[in-house]
């Protein structure tokens, strides 16, 4: 009974909270950190969240898409407009005083698209802003999806998984990148646990909504548009009383 009541945070278990939680402890989150989550898809939103369960004193969620910023901003983020023309550490330092944050976590990856108004994909944009805003030492977690081929990327060198990464900035500031799938089962019981005893609210910040199995290609087309929202399908009709308020 305790589990159904919680069901739909309790589903996020299986992918997206582990993964977003992952990103923050890699990047090295803690007590009163300053964050810097790129992204604010599902995954972008569990980090922001980790972020924040882990002990941030600011979380910073950039996107360029309106509705997954007022999401971010729902659960106590700050949005951040990546379709400004401003730098990005010009923004950052209006939020924190200072054009630099203690962390940083990539939950976009390879599909990244760079600042401004009129900015199209730029594969390396996110690493690159990492660089550009992580302090001296800090850690950047990279829970983002890198391929080693993408026939459809912008340029020739991303087609093959070669991004144009400014490392030599990261080398100077002394920056730890931590890449690679998350281990899921790692941090499940204490997720599992943070669920069941209030501590996480997973579901509200990734705005976790029940779909039937038959709306099921419609919930795939509102999600790859960009919505805010992270559909869990249900095939047997179990879940519509555990549709959050």
């Amino acid at each position: 009974d305790q589990a159904m009541e919680k069901i739909l945070d309790l589903t996020m278990l299986s992918d997206i909270f582990p993964t977003g939680y992952h990103g923050a402890v890699c990047a090295g989150v803690t007590t009163g950190s300053t964050v810097y989550v790129a992204g604010a898809g599902p995954v972008g939103l569990a980090a922001a969240h980790a972020a924040q369960l882990l002990g941030a004193a600011v979380v910073i969620v950039g996107d360029a898409i309106e509705d997954r910023l007022k999401q971010a901003e729902s659960f106590g983020c700050v949005p951040l407009d990546i379709t400004q023309d401003a730098e990005i550490e010009d923004q950052i330092a209006e939020i924190v005083g200072e054009p630099v944050v203690d962390c940083t976590v990539d939950a976009v990856g390879f599909e990244a698209r760079g600042h401004g108004s009129e900015a199209g994909e730029a594969p390396a944009t996110v690493l690159n802003d990492a660089m550009t805003i992580t302090r001296a030492g800090g850690s950047i977690g990279i829970p983002g999806l890198y391929v080693t081929e993408d026939p459809g990327a912008a340029d020739e060198d991303a087609k093959h998984g070669a991004l144009k990464m400014d490392f030599g900035l990261g080398w100077a500031r002394s920056h730890a990148f931590y890449t690679g799938q998350c281990p899921v089962k790692k941090y499940n019981l204490q997720l599992m646990m943070a669920i069941l005893h209030d501590k996480a609210q997973i579901a509200k910040a990734v705005n976790a909504t029940v779909l039937p199995l038959d709306q099921a290609p419609e919930g795939y087309r509102d999600f790859d548009s960009g919505t805010s929202v992270k559909y869990v399908l249900d095939p047997h009709g179990d879940l519509q009383g555990a549709q959050r308020a």
